[in-house]
């Protein structure tokens, strides 16, 4: 099974916007075994888009994603560029003209402009290839899919929660997506696994095939993230060949393997708090809310966060988490008896049992020979009053040292949590 990802848009070609639907959509199919084998970045031309679409069709790709073009303006020109793709003109869906008016009408904005504007804008996003099914708009602009051959072809707006929530409910709802998938053959055997601070050199060494003749089995697919490798295994003909690869790898790197269904560190450390009822701050420094954002990320997390204070200057540090003088003076603000301390300051104004510092020299100045950039301290205090600081000398620019950073922060209190 083949797929394909048009992205639409001058802003995203000329990148005032970053890309982020194509991301979202090949990591989605390929976990679920298909192929994610070309994605494009257009401008927003009918005839540009059109010849890509149809070109993809003309491959025998099985599925190609459309995304964005759906709006109001004139150059949101996407559903008669892949009406013109397959062949078939284009008309007012009555059902979707219904739905885009309910929801503009949530918009206060809608009503400053004439009813005569108002109309128009929604029969052009009500606006539809013939034939097509509607996917119900998650803001105001419906998607559709259409059948072209043997190819499905599936039409989705720009705002990534838009795209996300319309291409949730397509997998669950559209008979033609819902086919699409059950040909893969790998709703089962399949697992995604996240491993901390494990390169990928290590990883081919613990699967040689010469040794442990497990790789012939199993589709596998290796990102290397920030301090993180994510795997995707599936079974590839004989069942069981994902779970062998998973063993394995459990077997060689033990409790780095933090996640086993795809669940990035800040999930897994919300399921422990949860589970032991207890709460985490954070004090960040050279982060600057960079740890907070990604819990905060997290549905739900309001259960198990209470928030957190971005001490960026010294006074911050003193004032509002009791950082002392003497430390700041002394041992200057990047230094262990530092984040030590905002560890325990943030843990006690917060009022939590967890907490989480960081401080560090992000670069590109202000390093020295004694404090050079990179350096970085990271201190989590526990319940019981246990307090620990680990430091790091990561390499990279500033906004590397700054992401190395709030990833080892992170697994530092998922550590933590997993040996309380």
């Amino acid at each position: 099974m083949r797929a394909a990802v048009v992205v639409t848009g001058d802003e995203v070609l000329h990148g005032r916007v970053t890309e982020r639907n194509a991301a979202f959509l090949c990591a989605w199919l390929e976990a679920r075994g298909v192929d994610p084998v070309r994605v494009t970045v257009l401008p927003d031309r009918t005839a540009d888009i059109a010849a890509e679409v149809r070109d993809r069709i003309h491959d025998e790709v099985d599925l190609v994603v459309t995304s964005g073009g759906l709006g109001i303006t004139h150059d949101d020109v996407t559903m008669a560029a892949v009406a013109a793709a397959v062949g078939v003109p284009t008309a007012l869906h009555e059902e979707a003209l219904v739905l885009v008016g309910r929801n503009a009408d949530r918009h206060p904005s809608r009503f400053l402009v004439s009813q005569e504007t108002r109309d128009a804008t929604d029969r052009k996003q009500a606006t539809l290839p013939v034939g097509a099914r509607m996917l119900p708009p998650v803001g105001t602009a419906p998607g559709c899919a259409l059948e072209a051959g043997g190819t499905l072809v599936l039409v989705l707006p720009g705002p990534p929660g838009e795209l996300q929530a319309m291409w949730l409910a397509a997998v669950e709802h559209d008979p033609g997506l819902r086919d699409v998938l059950a040909r893969t053959g790998v709703a089962e055997g399949r697992r995604v696994l996240r491993i901390h601070d494990v390169v990928e050199s290590q990883v081919v060494e613990a699967l040689d095939d010469a040794r442990t003749g497990i790789l012939g089995n199993v589709r596998m697919g290796i990102c290397a993230r920030i301090g993180e490798l994510e795997l995707t295994l599936a079974d590839a003909g004989v069942p069981g060949g994902a779970d062998a690869v998973a063993a394995r790898l459990e077997a060689a790197f033990g409790a780095a393997v933090f996640s086993r269904d795809g669940a990035p560190v800040e999930v897994v450390i919300g399921r422990g708090l949860a589970a032991r009822r207890e709460v985490l701050a954070v004090a960040e420094s050279c982060t600057g809310g960079m740890i907070g954002e990604r819990l905060t990320a997290v549905p739900g997390s309001s259960e198990w966060f209470a928030g957190g204070v971005i001490a960026y200057a010294n006074g911050v540090k003193r004032d509002l988490l009791g950082v002392p003088r003497d430390a700041l003076d002394t041992d200057g603000a990047v230094s262990e008896p530092v984040a030590r301390a905002m560890a325990v300051g943030a843990r006690r104004a917060l009022g939590t049992g967890w907490a989480l510092s960081v401080t560090g020299v992000a670069g590109p100045g202000g390093g020295t020979p004694a404090k050079p950039v990179g350096l970085v301290y990271i201190g989590c205090a526990a319940p019981d009053g246990a307090v620990v600081v680990h430091e790091h000398r990561f390499r990279g620019d500033r906004e590397v040292i700054r992401q190395r950073a709030a990833v080892q922060a992170l697994h530092l209190l998922r550590v933590r949590l997993a040996t309380a």
